[in-house]
This record gives C-alpha cells, structure tokens and sequence, in this order.
C-alpha cells in the first residue's frame, strides 16, 4: 500500500466524456472581434514582440480572461476558443492579435535558445533535425533521433507530452489536407487509473528519472537533470512528461539505465493516454489552450496538399500564469523556481 489517494476534481477528466462537454469550448462575440479590430488599429506598423496588454487594450474582455484563466487552474485545465477571423488579417497582424491575447492572459516565455517567444508550428521538412537537433544513426541501425523540438517541426506523429511551461496556446491559422488532430489526455486521470490498477508502477513515477536538455539549453543530449513524471503539493497536482528526454538522456550513456519496472510504468503511462485521451480538431481561427500540469497533449501525422492554405500552419505561445499552483520542492530544476504566480518555464537563454 502506497497510502495515495485518488485526486479528485474538474481536471480528473475522462476522454469520453469531455469530448462532447461544453466546459472547455469558447466562441467569440461579435462585439469582441469589433473590440480586437480596434486595438489593432491602434498597434498598426508595431512589431509584434513589442506589442503588451497595455498597447492593445481590450477591456470588454476582462471577465473572458479571467474566466479562462480559471478554467485553466481550477477546472479541466483546457479551453478553446473558437471564431477569430484570421482570413481577414495578414500574417504580422495575426502575431499581433495572438500576442496580445496572450499578454492578457499571462507572460510569454522563450521556446527555445534562439529567445522565440512566438513559434510557427509548420513542417519544416527532412532538414528539421539538422536544424533543431538530432542524434545521428549509428551505421545500419536507421533514422536519426530527433531532439523533441525538432520532431514538433515535422509532418509526424507526436506522442503524448507537456511543454515546458503553465500554459501552451495554439493558434491555428491553417489546417492541414489531412491529418493533423490534436489529442488530449487528463494526466490526472492517468494517476488516478494507475493508483487503481497498478499501485506499485504509479509510485515510481514519483520518483527520479533521468531528461536530458537535448534541443533545449543543449545542442547535444548530454546535459541531463533528474525529476520525478509526477508530483503533488498542497494538494495540487503537477506532471511534467515527454518519452523523447528520457530517451535521449539514456542514450547519453552518464545516467544510469531504465528498470525493467521503470519501463513498464512509462508504457504502462502512455497506454493509458491512449485509452483515456479524445481528438479535438483544430480550424483556422480556434485558440487551443492548455495547462501542462495536468493535461497532456499529442498530434496524429499529417498531410499537406498542394496549395499553400492546405499546410498546416498554427502560431504557438507558452505562457507563464500569475495564478498558477505552486510546484513540489526539487521542481526548480526545470522551472526555475516553484512558487505559484511566479514568472517561470521556458527555455534558458545561453551563449550559443
């Protein structure tokens, strides 16, 4: 007995029945639009890493930030938001508008060493690992691996994972011929079905496992850290998961191996994401946002056509929440410090 209790809660989701729930969908209003169009008047020729709540002011949608903001901690820890013309916009007055919604929203966090706080989530074709990192193939054992963020930049399937930070948001733009589906899982549901199931396996992922910084501080996969797939804080539950650090981390050949019961509680994990997990398609104008304490996220491969408005094509912000939960001492060493509301996450910035 591990003494664990299930955790109990809105953000205690099941797959199948969030699919259908109304909780987490949003639709702008017509008077909302009106006011975002006004307020990019207002920033018109301003590039957009300069734009800030303040420049682009949209008081009529005060109570709608909060409410999403609360959404995110308190509830099922997703919204969409559904309806922003992006047609009508080019594409530097689409960075604007998404920008600025995500200044009122929280603070944008760097996504990588370059100091991006704005990425363009597209498939960037063969060359993404060269470009993003990537450890070759020994001779005639296959591909290369791929550095988490360089397989985000490819047509690809894309297991299930966080982002390093409180909140990822997802602005579709494009959407792809065909494939492309986003998927979500409650990483809380994860936790609460394994205590059911396999008690022993869920205690493991409270303790250390070995990530390495491959495609983040590090171009290469030999700067590693430890921390534990799962942690709980003044009752506030937090998971941090992506299969990709592990591995690279293990590759490194300085940490020690994965366990047997260590790699059963990690397949064991991801199973139950698929199980557990429902598909939310994404149009051009849906604002996808989600907090990685507790919700995990994956994408099925995709498509391109042949015409430009058929490559799939979404503009991403991490953001950190001012009213975001505190984290377990010994999370610092990847958020850099764990105290609620704090400015946290993202990537380093390092001498390149």
């Amino acid at each position: 007995m591990t003494g664990r209790e299930p955790i109990a809660g809105a953000s205690a989701w099941l797959g199948r029945e969030m699919a259908t729930h109304p909780r987490w969908r949003r639709d702008l209003t017509a008077a909302e639009i009106e006011e975002i169009d006004r307020a990019l008047r207002g920033v018109d020729g301003l590039p957009w890493r300069e734009v800030t709540a303040d420049r682009f002011p949209l008081p009529g949608m005060k109570s709608r930030f909060a409410e999403i903001a609360e959404e995110l901690e308190e509830g099922s820890g997703m919204v969409k938001l559904r309806g922003l013309p992006v047609e009508r916009y080019t594409a530097e007055e689409l960075r604007r508008i998404w920008f600025a919604i995500g200044c009122h929203l929280g603070t944008p966090v760097f996504q990588n060493r370059r100091g991006e706080l704005m990425r363009e989530i597209r498939d960037e074709g063969s060359e993404a690992g060269q470009r993003y990192g990537q450890v070759p193939a020994a001779a005639g054992e296959g591909k290369a691996f791929l550095s988490s963020y360089a397989r985000t930049l490819t047509n690809g399937a894309l297991r299930f994972h966080t982002d390093r930070t409180d909140v990822v948001g997802l602005l579709c733009v494009q959407q792809a011929n065909a494939g492309g589906v986003s998927r979500l899982v409650s990483s809380v549901a994860i936790h609460n079905e394994m205590l059911r199931r396999r008690p022993d396996l869920l205690e493991l992922l409270f303790q250390d496992f070995h990530r390495s910084r491959f495609g983040e501080e590090a171009a290469g996969n030999s700067v590693t850290y430890a921390l534990p797939i799962f942690g709980l804080h003044q009752g506030k539950f937090t998971s941090h998961f992506s299969l990709t650090y592990i591995e690279a981390a293990e590759m490194a050949g300085h940490v020690p191996k994965l366990t047997p019961a260590q790699r059963e509680a990690l397949d064991m994990l991801l199973a139950l994401a698929e199980e557990l997990s429902f598909d939310m398609t994404l149009e051009p104008g849906d604002m996808q946002f989600l907090n990685n304490h507790v919700v995990y996220h994956a994408r099925t491969a995709f498509t391109d056509g042949a015409e430009e408005r058929q490559h799939r094509l979404l503009y991403r912000l991490w953001l950190a929440m001012p009213n975001s939960r505190t984290l377990p001492e010994g999370h610092e060493v990847l958020w850099g410090t764990t105290a609620g509301g704090a400015l946290r996450g993202g990537i380093g910035q390092v001498e390149m």
